[in-house]
């Protein structure tokens, strides 16, 4: 029996919960491909995964975002370099934290030729979800203006490049800190957030808001919106229940969206990593900032993003011993 190393959840806790084992190489189903993975980013989704925030099956191997090789299944897939972002990995089957993974063929993408694996890796699902809310939900057009909360963080990043391959504005809104690509920056903290956006906007305020916070920001985010707006919800932090005046909502004819792309397909998620990849190809999109960990190294990793680090992305290496 041929093994790999991963990481094994088989107890919700914090990163200390996670082990290093021995397991055997998964066969293959009808339509699949194995990749060995060179690349596995980590995102706060699977912290909260070993967390136990989104009840996965035990034991499992988590990790959603990942870079490697097809090295066996599909002759038409083998020997190419693949990147992705999996559906129900880590949490309705074993996902990327390995040194090899089993994927539906149709599932794959091939990587941009121009990035490294570590980069590779580091896509995913920040870049998927800042697609899914702006060009899937809220079909940002260009010449539009669009607040992204949360403008520092991974989402909010890939949000602005986005945009700004669009053609449409970017306003970012930080919390004591840069907003990069942004063409305008706005300090929730020392900042009315509302009558700066009508500021900068000559009164009208944006017509699209992606809000990475959610939570005690919502309202302020929602207050932003022009005529016709739309805001996209893909996270609430500190607090689930928001409020908001109805009556200002519904005569501003606005539009409320939400975003889970947990929810997405294996082709789906696909089909952005190939829409993406043209992004990158033309050199518009510029990778993450990146650090790299061992997998032995896991829990320090897991740890950096557990405390918020947004300098660069955590990257696990499967092949580094």
């Amino acid at each position: 029996m041929k093994t790999m190393q991963a990481l094994r959840l088989e107890q919700f806790g914090s990163p200390s919960m996670l082990s290093l084992q021995d397991i055997a190489i998964p066969a293959l189903g009808p339509g699949e491909v194995l990749v060995e993975l060179h690349a596995a980013a980590i995102n706060p989704s699977d912290v909260k995964n070993v967390a136990g925030l989104f009840n996965a099956s035990l034991p499992t191997t988590p990790g959603r975002d990942y870079a490697g090789v097809v090295v066996e299944g599909d002759a038409t897939w083998l020997g190419k370099k693949v990147w992705g972002s999996g559906a129900g990995f880590g949490m309705v089957r074993n996902g990327a934290h390995a040194q090899y993974l089993v994927v539906a063929s149709d599932w794959l993408s091939e990587m941009p030729a121009g990035l490294s694996m570590e980069q590779a890796a580091a896509v995913g699902a920040p870049y998927v979800t800042a697609w899914t809310a702006l060009i899937d939900a809220a079909r940002l057009q260009a010449g539009e203006t669009v607040l992204i909360t949360g403008a520092a963080g991974a989402v909010g990043q890939a949000a602005t490049q986005i945009a700004r391959w669009k053609k449409a504005r970017v306003i970012g809104a930080v919390r004591s800190g840069k907003a990069p690509g942004a063409d305008a920056v706005i300090d929730t903290e020392t900042t009315d957030l509302p009558a700066e956006v009508k500021a900068l906007t000559g009164g009208k305020g944006v017509d699209v808001v992606l809000d990475t916070v959610g939570g005690a920001l919502f309202e302020a985010a929602l207050k932003s919106l022009g005529l016709d707006g739309r805001q996209v919800a893909i996270s609430s932090a500190g607090t689930r229940r928001v409020q908001f005046d109805l009556v200002d909502f519904y005569r501003g004819r606005q539009r409320l969206l939400g975003v889970d792309t947990a929810k997405l397909t294996g082709v789906e998620i696909a089909g952005i990593m190939n829409a993406l990849r043209v992004g990158f190809d033309e050199g518009i999109f510029q990778p993450p900032s990146i650090r790299t960990w061992r997998l032995d190294q896991a829990a320090q990793a897991y740890s950096a993003v557990q405390k918020g680090d947004s300098q660069a992305r955590q990257i696990l290496l499967p092949r580094m011993s």
